[in-house]
């Protein structure tokens, strides 16, 4: 479950990443495509779409006019993502509870995650921590689904 809970940390703070790095490990063979529609994920069209959108997700971030992440739509998206992938980083037998993990981490620190950031902005601009927050949450994103890229196994 400590992966399902990481994800919902990543999840909080950026609510595309999650399906990036799952298509990404799904890739990988990290992770067995056996949730519905992850097998998707094995065509590079739609690996590399999951990317684009978190990529287009980091680069609206930066935007003055870009909403913040405790908006209902925000978290909508962020704990339907946190829910798919704390299920598919969870032990095939507990799948739901992995999700329910995710899903309530998600919750709580995207309201943590704002808070922080804007603490950050206040002394940084909202550019600066927002790519040095991009570099946190999609490195993480990365370690949390796919362990073997950085030399270690789950």
């Amino acid at each position: 479950m400590l992966r399902s809970f990481l994800i919902g940390l990543v999840a909080g703070q950026r609510g595309m990443t999650p399906l990036a790095v799952i298509a990404t490990a799904t890739r990988g063979q990290e992770i067995p495509a056996a949730l519905p529609l992850q097998s998707l994920m094995l065509n590079p069209v739609i690996a590399a779409g999951t990317a684009a959108f978190a990529a287009a997700e980091m680069a609206g971030d930066k935007m003055k006019t870009a909403p913040d992440r405790t908006v209902p739509i925000g978290l909508a998206v962020r704990c339907i993502t946190a829910a798919y992938a704390g299920a598919a980083l969870a032990p095939r037998d507990r799948r739901a509870l992995g999700a329910a993990v995710a899903v309530g981490t998600a919750i709580a620190s995207s309201y943590l995650g704002l808070a922080a950031r804007k603490w950050g902005m206040r002394r940084y601009g909202q550019t600066a921590t927002g790519f040095v927050e991009d570099a946190i949450v999609f490195g993480s994103g990365l370690a949390i689904a796919n362990p073997a890229l950085f030399g270690r196994r789950r």
